[in-house]
């Protein structure tokens, strides 16, 4: 990692003459680039590393073109040699999901959405002119193909988990027949792919995007798509019909004609249908085969955005089959297997969380009840050996970036996730009062105090469960100096 910081230092110098002030690890979400911020003593910058040099190239070609065009897309001031790393610039971490979150559905994050749909017309007709396609990620064109693997990615990850009988053959006619009807839409241009309202920034009330490496030619319904219907969002039901009504006057406006607007709509709808597919089917990769957990507890919000769909909206074409298997997959039954159960007010069950150094001795239960767990995380690389972490902790940002980056810590947390997650979950079940997790280092200073921090949140958040958490060596240390 300290390399890597290394190498930014050298580009930026080698475009700017501004001192840096600090270099920090912005927190990862799905990506596997790791991005940086970079402090000057007047402004900032966001530093992005990734392995994949071809989808580095789209990401900074796409945004020169479009910075071009004037659309709300980040310059690129700078990129090294091997085209590893990029220097862009910095819009902050207000997200409109962020805004959404936090104001709730006022007029002020209704005209948030309004100028992103503004914004992503523009980008998409104006951006559309001479736009070399050749700079894509993987396929040129969202068409039949892509739509058929976007089907086939949600049978695999999602639907065959599930192991509901159907017929297969059916099936794929269905799929056939649904790709077939969508890539003929009357209107292609430059679609994002992956626009959401995590990926619109907001800086002085204006609206930016970011992470439209992945884009390629399609259909404009596929970002309005994406976008209205994300399931974290759950705008309403009046929110997305007027947007959508919105979307549809600026295409008018930038194609300085009528658009046939049911037609627009039916289609729209298929796209909405594939988009919800497509994010269960990543929900299911990343969750079932890769188990991190934050995918595992999105499916449930992803099958009720499904069922929400289906129950009042009809696709304008045939395909038996798969409609019934989509009834099947949004019943509560199936939806509940992904439901973690949650505690309540009158959940008798606190879960103690502890921190140790094994040179100490593992903590006694004093609930009466014995049992729980003791995880030992000395087989994660010790961040203590080197001299810049000797005097942290856990808790302390660069620790945690450690661990989270140069050590399996994160592989060793995602199974211990899928233990205590049983216990917890039958715990609750039956009514009882404590269980106790233990982790233990070889100090109590560093992994221990990292892993029960991260189970604490965990739980919290997955099971709304109460939680004792006391990182022993450290308390004592307090103790001692006060």
């Amino acid at each position: 990692m300290q390399e890597i910081i290394e190498d930014i230092k050298t580009l930026f110098a080698s475009f700017s003459d501004e001192k840096i002030v600090s270099v920090g690890k912005i927190p990862q979400s799905g990506s596997i680039r790791i991005y940086f911020r970079i402090i000057t003593e007047a402004n900032s910058y966001i530093a992005t590393y990734g392995s994949n040099v071809k989808e580095n190239l789209s990401f900074i070609n796409f945004s020169g073109h479009f910075k071009k065009c004037n659309c709300p897309v980040p310059v690129i001031f700078a990129a090294n040699d091997s085209y590893t790393i990029y220097v862009q610039q910095d819009f902050g971490d207000v997200s409109l999901l962020n805004q959404l979150e936090e104001k709730g559905f006022n007029d002020y994050v209704y005209a948030l959405f309004k100028q992103s749909l503004q914004q992503l017309a523009y980008l998409q007709i104006k951006g559309d002119e001479d736009l070399d396609y050749d700079w894509c990620l993987t396929s040129k064109e969202f068409g039949k193909q892509a739509i058929l693997s976007d089907l086939l990615y949600f049978k695999y990850y999602f639907l065959d988990t599930l192991q509901l009988p159907y017929d297969k053959e059916k099936l794929i006619d269905d799929y056939e027949a649904l790709s077939s009807y969508l890539s003929f839409a009357d209107y292609k241009y430059f679609m994002f792919r992956d626009f959401q309202s995590r990926n619109i920034l907001i800086k002085d009330e204006k609206v930016y995007f970011i992470d439209f490496q992945g884009g390629m030619k399609g259909a404009l319904q596929y970002d309005v798509a994406s976008m209205l219907w994300q399931a974290r969002a759950a705008l309403p039901d009046e929110w997305k019909n007027n947007l959508l009504e919105y979307y549809m006057d600026c295409v008018e406006e930038l194609l300085k004609k009528n658009i046939d607007r049911k037609r627009f709509a039916d289609q729209y709808n298929g796209y909405v249908l594939i988009r919800l597919l497509q994010v269960l089917g990543a929900y299911g990769f990343r969750g079932l085969f890769e188990r991190k957990a934050q995918f595992l507890t999105s499916i449930p919000l992803g099958l009720n955005n499904l069922k929400q769909f289906l129950l009042n909206t009809r696709i304008d074409i045939s395909i038996p089959e798969f409609e019934r298997l989509l009834s099947l997959v949004t019943e509560e039954e199936i939806i509940s297997r992904f439901e973690p159960l949650k505690a309540n007010a009158h959940t008798p069950l606190i879960v103690h969380i502890n921190s140790f150094s094994y040179k100490n001795g593992i903590p006694l239960d004093e609930s009466g009840n014995g049992g729980g767990f003791v995880f030992d995380c000395r087989g994660i690389l010790n961040p203590g050996r080197f001299d810049e972490f000797k005097k942290l902790t856990g808790k302390d940002k660069s620790v945690k970036d450690f661990l989270e980056q140069q050590t399996k810590m994160p592989e060793f947390l995602n199974s211990i996730f899928d233990i205590v997650d049983i216990a917890v979950e039958d715990y609750i079940k039956r009514d009882f009062g404590s269980l106790m997790i233990n982790f233990g280092c070889t100090g109590g200073q560093h992994r221990s105090v990292y892993a029960a921090d991260a189970l604490a949140r965990h739980l919290r958040n997955k099971f709304k469960v109460k939680i004792e958490l006391h990182h022993i060596v450290q308390e004592a240390k307090n103790w001692v100096n006060e």
